[in-house]
């Protein structure tokens, strides 16, 4: 059996697609400090206690896009997703730090 796949998105895609205004669910799996320290504007903070309600509130076509700090854990975070039924889920390559470092005016503090 294989196991649910997500795909990897790198920031020119996703930058297109918010300038596009795309429907895309922004998950940011980074601890809260961080998130309050700076996200991808309309990012949603999610973390073991608040991951039920997304999965709940969010159909399962939606485009999920999960952010971490530099790319990695947000494989495992997708990958997972994946599982929940979730049909269109990415990592974002280089996560949080690489989107700052490219577009610090696109940066919600």
């Amino acid at each position: 059996m294989t196991q649910p796949a997500f795909e990897h998105l790198d920031h020119a895609t996703l930058t297109r697609w918010l300038d596009d205004g795309a429907a895309v669910t922004l998950v940011d799996i980074r601890d809260p400090l961080s998130f309050s320290r700076g996200h991808i504007p309309g990012s949603r903070h999610v973390d073991n206690a608040t991951v039920g309600e997304l999965i709940d509130a969010t159909p399962h076509d939606a485009t999920l896009v999960v952010v971490c700090y530099h790319g990695h854990s947000s494989q495992q975070a997708a990958t997972w997703l994946a599982g929940q039924g979730f049909e269109r889920v990415y990592s974002l390559d280089g996560g949080f730090t690489d989107w700052e470092h490219r577009h610090p005016q696109r940066v919600a503090r």
